[in-house]
Parts: structure tokens; sequence; C-alpha cells
């Protein structure tokens, strides 16, 4: 185990990051997800705060028209 910023890494959890393919759909919407809540939970707390607000609405667009483009994807491969 290695210790970097005062968090543990294991050495395998670094390696599964690299090999993942970051520009998937997948992988997009999910990290959109992870953004969406960690901003949900500081509005929570920072009611006033309109700048991350507009970036939560931002991210949820493009969130939404992501999936969209992912179910049009999947319903072409079923249909052929």
């Amino acid at each position: 185990m290695k210790k970097k910023g005062g968090r543990k890494i294991l050495g395998f959890m670094v390696k599964e990051e690299k090999e993942e393919n970051r520009g998937s759909v997948e992988f997009q919407v999910f990290s959109f997800t992870n953004k969406i809540r960690r901003l949900a939970s500081h509005l929570e707390l920072h009611k006033k705060d309109f700048s991350s607000e507009r970036g939560l609405r931002i991210l949820l667009g493009k969130r939404r028209r992501l999936l969209a483009y992912w179910q049009r994807k999947i319903e072409y491969v079923i249909r052929n």
C-alpha cells in the first residue's frame, strides 16, 4: 500500500483505473453521476452558491443528452 496525500491507494486499483476506457459512454455517464452527487451534497450545505448550482445544471444536461445517445445506440444495435 502506498500513501499519497493522506489516502491509502492499493496498487491494483491504480492499474485498473488506467485500463478503463475513459472515452466510453458508460464511463462518462458514471463520471457525470459522481460529479452530480458531489455537487448536490455541496449545495445542501451552501444553498446560495449559485455558481455551483449552474455547474450542476450544466452537468445534468450533459448527462441527460449522453443517456439519450446511449439509448439510441443500444436500440440501433438491437434492431440490426
